[in-house]
């Protein structure tokens, strides 16, 4: 294919792309892939089939056919047995067929997943390249979400959760489309490697075909400018796996010139929940120490539903007349805490320049109206927007807040490693009596630990700077990442964190997990 082919098509990728806002795109998950990296994942997926072999080729998400495209580049006109790509929005599909009229492909405007497999073997493709939709579970109605899972166990016996991605669907119902031997090469976002929709998409790369090699783009360098992604290229081969066989891991870079490399036995992938931590990362050991989570238990701050409804400074309260013994103080969100350690006003408030206050009344509206009528007011200002969200919706009253306890110990949630600090997650030591919005994981100590902190005035610092001090590559390793360099914890991910460098500082051996008594469950017992 000459270069003015696929000059055409990015002059039409960008004329299509410009007919459609950019909510109606991510809704649909329509990002195109970039020319060099479609021309690198092809000669790597081309290169792992055998040389001089003829290739029939599938792209099952071709959009204007930039797969297609490094395709025609690659592989010279003798080996091409046949090539067909399906697409199911016509605004691409049609303006696509008459791009590579001249050309073998034969492109359907259609919905892959709703698409017959072929009957037989040798009318199944080798050569399988996709960058498959990425929709979010939120946006598959009902009725094809289950017409989809149904579609996955039928075509390749995977079950998949309610949670999954469209792309998920997408590879697993390829299964009956790869000839034996075939191979799929699939650009993905990185999130299956880590959450828990995507254990089926790993078992499956592990159990059911041979996982060739996983390349992670560094998640700085998003591959597409219009999402926020961390993404990863797949190859796999359809065949059962070898015994004693290794995956390649690469990262960063390019895929043809990745920053890291190395060979990751399939036997630690079965036993690894976060993939994303190969291949910067060593292989876990099979038995591994305590861990945070057998020390604290770890929640989530509180989901309030709509912060600017609920969340008032003082100035506000006053204001308005609000009755302060309906508040209860809250931490700011950590852009606007400067300190890691909060210290405590007389009243219980956190000492500090930002201070909130969280609205949490559990009276019934009729009584509020007779013995807090300010409140009762402001309260009606939220029926209109604020009681009709999902969370207040299904809250009674709906104004009530979660109960979350405050918390000795807080660790951000989300963060970047581009930051003045380059610190994503900050270990908060709190002295208030101020609980925490969902910005923050909240760490209860558990019975033991907390009888020692109660007895040791000084081990609760001493505890906190051990915290911070916990290794980045460690807590990233628990975590996940998404496109530019978001990293995010979440409660379990947090609680999976070593605590070995924690335990030194504790007098006692710590009795079994089972036998210790939740704190948080004693303290939320008590508001």
């Amino acid at each position: 294919m000459d270069l003015t082919c696929e000059q055409a098509r990015l002059a039409l990728q960008v004329e299509l792309d410009g007919k459609k806002n950019q909510a109606e795109r991510n809704r649909l998950g329509q990002f195109a892939t970039p020319t060099t990296l479609a021309r690198e994942i092809m000669v790597f997926g081309v290169s792992m089939l055998p040389a001089e072999a003829p290739i029939r080729f599938l792209d099952p998400a071709i959009g204007t056919g930039a797969f297609y495209s490094a395709f025609c580049e690659v592989v010279s006109h003798e080996r091409v047995a046949s090539a067909e790509g399906y697409e199911i929005d016509p605004h691409y599909g049609i303006p696509a067929q008459s791009l590579w009229s001249g050309t073998p492909l034969k492109l359907h405007i259609a919905d892959f997943t709703s698409a017959t497999p072929p009957p037989v073997d040798a009318q199944r493709f080798n050569l399988i390249v996709c960058n498959p939709p990425y929709v979010r579970h939120h946006h598959i109605v009902n009725g094809d979400k289950l017409r989809l899972q149904e579609a996955a166990r039928r075509t390749s016996g995977v079950s998949l959760t309610g949670l999954a991605g469209l792309y998920c669907y997408f590879i697993v119902i390829a299964h009956a489309w790869l000839a034996a031997g075939g191979v799929g090469c699939w650009l993905v976002p990185s999130e299956f490697m880590d959450v828990n929709y995507g254990r089926a998409i790993k078992r499956y790369l592990l159990d059911q075909v041979t996982l060739l090699r996983i390349h992670r783009f560094d998640p700085g360098d998003v591959q597409f400018e219009d999402a926020l992604v961390s993404s990863a290229v797949v190859w796999f081969r359809k065949t059962l796996p070898p015994a004693n066989h290794a995956v390649d891991f690469t990262f960063g870079g390019t895929v043809m010139v990745p920053r890291v490399a190395r060979s990751i036995s399939a036997k630690a992938l079965h036993a690894e929940t976060k993939w994303t931590r190969f291949p910067t990362s060593e292989v876990r050991e099979a038995a591994r120490g305590r861990t945070l989570g057998d020390l604290f238990t770890i929640k989530r701050g509180i989901a309030t539903g709509d912060n600017r409804f609920f969340i008032l400074s003082r100035a506000e309260i006053e204001s308005r007349s609000l009755p302060f013994e309906c508040f209860k103080p809250i931490l700011p969100s950590p852009r606007y805490l400067a300190e890691d350690e909060v210290a405590a006003q007389p009243d219980g408030s956190p000492a500090i320049a930002c201070q909130l206050f969280l609205l949490d009344c559990r009276l019934p509206e009729d009584k509020i109206k007779v013995k807090y009528p300010a409140l009762w007011r402001y309260l009606q200002t939220g029926v209109p927007q604020v009681s009709g969200r999902y969370l207040c919706r299904h809250r009674k009253p709906w104004y009530a807040q979660e109960d979350r306890p405050p918390a000795l110990f807080a660790c951000t949630y989300i963060g970047r490693t581009d930051t003045a600090s380059h610190r994503p997650f900050r270990f908060i030591l709190n002295h208030s009596q101020a609980t925490a919005a969902n910005v923050y994981l909240l760490l209860y100590p558990k019975s033991q630990l907390a009888r020692e902190i109660a007895s040791d005035p000084t081990l609760a610092r001493r505890l906190w700077r051990r915290l911070n001090d916990t290794p980045l590559e460690v807590l990233l390793g628990e975590g996940r990442v998404y496109g530019g360099g978001l990293h995010k914890l979440e409660p379990k991910e947090l609680g999976n964190v070593p605590a070995e460098p924690l335990l030194d500082l504790i007098s006692e051996p710590l009795p079994p997990v089972a036998q210790q008594m939740d704190m948080f469950e004693l303290i939320a017992g008590e508001i």
